[in-house]
């Protein structure tokens, strides 16, 4: 069934990726502070689904195939959005390359492995990875308002919270990437 409340919460985040590119262009503090929010709600409804799936046991193809690639388009919504408003720039843009890459990455390897029927199960620290890097998405949204809030310290504090993250993703993409390599040689 489609309408289970893990793969609405998963429906609802790809819902808000058109939004969240209208209120990120919203003038002044409405855009920035519009713009965070709804990044958190979505990153939120991440990790609701997951937690509803297994609480309701409702884990559905559907959602397993939608979750992954609902994560991965709102992140990489924010990241081109943060690097087209110089909000990441010069070379702080590495760092989102490496999120953007690996989201790839990972992708092209589930989609591989799915065929011999093979789950990459996702790590703890993948999930810490996933914190920092959706905390530094948050932090740099709020882009000059947040940056009054955090005394002129907001854009250091996301930049550096998005190369943690951008390391993290290094870490948990070459893991992924061995398994998968030691599969296709097999």
């Amino acid at each position: 069934m489609i309408f289970k409340i893990p793969n609405i919460l998963t429906m609802g985040r790809l819902i808000l990726v058109p939004v969240l590119v209208f209120a990120y262009y919203l003038p002044g503090s409405l855009g920035d502070w519009l713009g965070f929010s709804i990044f958190v709600i979505a990153s939120f409804t991440d990790f609701l689904d997951g937690f509803f799936a297994r609480l309701l046991k409702q884990q559905s193809k559907l959602g397993e195939l939608l979750d992954p690639i609902a994560d991965k388009i709102i992140v990489v919504t924010a990241l081109v959005l943060l690097v087209a408003d110089n909000q990441i720039k010069g070379q702080e843009v590495i760092a989102s390359i490496i999120i953007i890459c690996r989201e790839i990455l990972v992708s092209g390897l589930r989609e591989y492995l799915a065929k011999f029927k093979l789950k990459i199960p996702v790590s703890n620290m993948a999930k810490v990875k996933t914190f920092f890097q959706m905390f530094a998405i948050s932090i740099l949204l709020t882009g000059p308002s947040g940056d009054q809030v955090l005394f002129n310290l907001g854009s250091e504090i996301g930049i550096t919270l998005l190369w943690i993250a951008a390391v993290l993703t290094l870490v948990t993409g070459y893991s992924y990437l061995k398994k998968g390599i030691e599969h296709a040689i097999d």
